[in-house]
């Protein structure tokens, strides 16, 4: 499978903080994934893309996929909504807290972990585009404790500098960047291999960001092959909407596997609901629920 040589598996633990349930007019995305070191995947050609504002349930005709910009942003604020009870992804650049799920600090846009190596990678491409930066003096304590829940060496200040450093466009591409090449790239692709459209390569999208994309019994790897066992995917012959169910069904299994994801709205009261109503392009609008607050995307 398509994915970094340094998955993460089973990463990702949602974040419950006060629900900021509103209704939120949908900001512009541009957004360029930058070179990694690891794999890169690219869009595949001839992917249909509309000006933002258009793609919508009443005027798309012809479907769009994920890395529209448009259905891009949206992605991000649904992600958001099960993190961070906010649709305002872009304010989640300067988060950063210790969790207690034994990754270490979490921060940013896609839940970086100083424990599960992908934070280092992140604190490395923001050194190499800015040398100097307020962070890279702790690129040598963010090697020693990648694999633990360990804030050696990086207490008591690496916060505040976390949010000095979120200020900084430079550090905000560089986020925008390792969410790409290892998360939002790796499942669109996928799912593009497998005939999905937005929707289904939203779920991917979205069960990469939680489990990783390792090989584990919970990780995205597993999800999507204890799927095939029950469903073909329309790559296969397979029925779409058929799929994405069985995709779904054991994205919950895995979830409730482990204790911080016992709570599976983001799946139950959301994805499905849009799969329910046959949204397989993920047009707006949109309503949902993620632990009870409502959401809207118009």
């Amino acid at each position: 499978m398509p994915f970094s040589s340094n998955p993460r598996s089973g990463r990702r633990t949602p974040r419950l903080l006060v629900a900021t349930a509103a209704a939120v007019a949908v900001p512009a995305l541009i957004t360029l994934a930058g070179a990694g070191h690891t794999v890169e995947l690219s869009p595949a050609p001839g992917s249909a893309v509309v000006p933002a504002g258009l793609a919508s349930s009443s005027s798309s005709s012809a479907a769009v996929d994920l890395t529209d910009p448009r259905k891009k942003d949206i992605a991000m604020q649904l992600v958001s909504s099960a993190e961070n009870s906010s649709l305002n992804w872009k304010a989640q650049y300067k988060y950063i807290e210790d969790i207690k799920d034994g990754r270490g600090y979490t921060a940013g846009i896609i839940g970086f972990c100083s424990g599960t190596g992908d934070m280092l990678d992140l604190v490395e491409r923001y050194t190499r585009l800015k040398p100097g930066n307020v962070l890279a003096k702790y690129l040598p304590a963010l090697r020693k404790v990648d694999g633990t829940a360990s804030h050696k060496g990086l207490d008591p200040n690496y916060p505040k500098d976390w949010a000095t450093a979120a200020k900084d466009t430079v550090f905000q591409q560089a986020q925008n960047d390792e969410r790409d090449r290892v998360y939002f790239n790796p499942a669109v692709d996928q799912a593009k291999k497998d005939g999905l459209r937005a929707l289904g390569q939203f779920a991917y999208y979205d069960a990469i960001v939680t489990h990783g994309g390792g090989t584990d019994p919970q990780s995205f790897g597993a999800i999507r092959k204890n799927a095939l066992k029950k469903a073909k995917p329309p790559a296969q012959g397979g029925d779409e909407t058929k799929y994405l169910h069985a995709f779904l069904d054991a994205r919950k299994v895995a979830m409730r596997a482990e204790e911080a994801h016992e709570d599976t709205s983001r799946v139950d009261t959301a994805q499905r609901v849009f799969l329910d109503k046959g949204n397989l392009d993920l047009n707006t609008p949109l309503s949902w629920k993620v632990y009870g607050d409502p959401f809207k995307i118009g």
